[in-house]
Parts: C-alpha cells; structure tokens; sequence
C-alpha cells in the first residue's frame, strides 16, 4: 500500500468556520502497510481489484465503524479519529473479494 497526505478538504461548520481534515491515501496491493495519523486526518483505502474489505478488532478500533467496505474502485473512508482515543497502534486486516490479502496497521500520533 501507498500512504500519503492527499489534500486537505474543507467543510464549514453550522457556525460558518472551516474545519480541515487531511487525508492519507491507501493503494491496496502497494507496499509499506503502515499508516502514521495526526491530528485532523483520516484514511482512504482504494483497490480497482475487486470488492474491498478493512477490518479492525471491534473492541480496539480508533474511529466510528471497525468495517469498512467497498466494490472496486470505490474509495473507503476512515473518517475521523473517535474523539478520546489513545495514540498507539491499531491493526487491520484487509480484504479482497472476501479473500484476506494483508495486514495493515495505523499508528496515530499524539496532537
């Protein structure tokens, strides 16, 4: 896999602020399997192979869904770190075609 920051999209809040998050893109299939997270940015896992699955331990996942899943082409989005995760490492496995092809992991880094 290939990790690096893509671009920072911005949105505004209800109170008209603009909220940044970063992105780090993910090309299944491509070496190094590591993702290193800082503060405001998040994941995205793509594969034109097949129908792609990321999965996370339930009990030890830093954001909202440990499954993340998607037909091929489609880009996966981590979303945003929960908010009181620790900084540490989370391990993934990945997915294709309902085939598991690797394993992954995503350090986050403290703010």
């Amino acid at each position: 896999m290939v990790c690096y920051l893509l671009a920072a999209s911005v949105e505004k809040s209800g109170s008209g602020a603009a909220n940044a998050m970063a992105e780090k893109l993910v090309l299944v299939g491509v070496i190094p399997e590591t993702v290193v997270l800082g503060p405001g940015e998040q994941i995205i896992w793509v594969s034109d192979a097949g129908t792609l699955k990321v999965e996370f331990d339930p009990r030890r996942c830093p954001f909202s869904s440990n499954v993340f899943q998607a037909p091929a082409g489609v880009q996966l989005l981590s979303g945003p770190v929960r908010p009181g995760i620790k900084p540490g490492c989370y391990r993934y496995r990945i997915s294709l075609n309902d085939m598991v092809i690797s394993h992954g992991e995503v350090i986050l880094r403290e703010k």
